[in-house]
């Protein structure tokens, strides 16, 4: 049986649980693009446009459990992804890099986990990486 006819990585969906603080954070403070959510939708949805694929955040009475789930903006310059978070007074916490890859993550207000990541050259599987057992 044939795998999936799979082309990309459409979006990522994450709860929120105030629209107006969600729109602050995502829009105002890491300045992404909010775009109209289909007309059809009969429940609150916020999109945002991250150039071809897309975030969604979900309006719900209480907020996802923190845990080690993530999504990742992959940005062009990680130094200046840094410093415009460090100046919203977000906080960074630093982790272990990635071969070809440099990168931090942040939490929105709703305990949501964001990796911010700078591709330095393609990740290479064969080099780079290992299976687990």
């Amino acid at each position: 049986m044939p795998g999936l006819p799979v082309c990309g990585f459409d979006h990522c969906t994450v709860l929120i649980t105030d629209v107006a603080l969600a729109r602050q954070f995502y829009g105002q403070q890491l300045g992404l693009r909010e775009i109209a959510p289909p007309s059809t939708f009969d429940f609150i949805a916020v999109w945002y446009d991250l150039g071809g694929t897309y975030l969604h955040l979900l309006l719900k009475p209480l907020p996802d459990s923190e845990s080690p789930r993530h999504f990742c903006l992959r940005v062009t310059d990680l130094q200046a992804a840094r410093e415009v978070i460090r100046s919203q007074g977000i906080a960074i916490t630093e982790t272990v890099k990635i071969p070809g890859a440099e990168r931090f993550f942040i939490r929105d207000p709703f305990g949501n986990r964001i990796e911010v990541l700078q591709w330095e050259r393609p990740y290479q599987p064969e080099i780079d990486g290992r299976f687990q057992a």
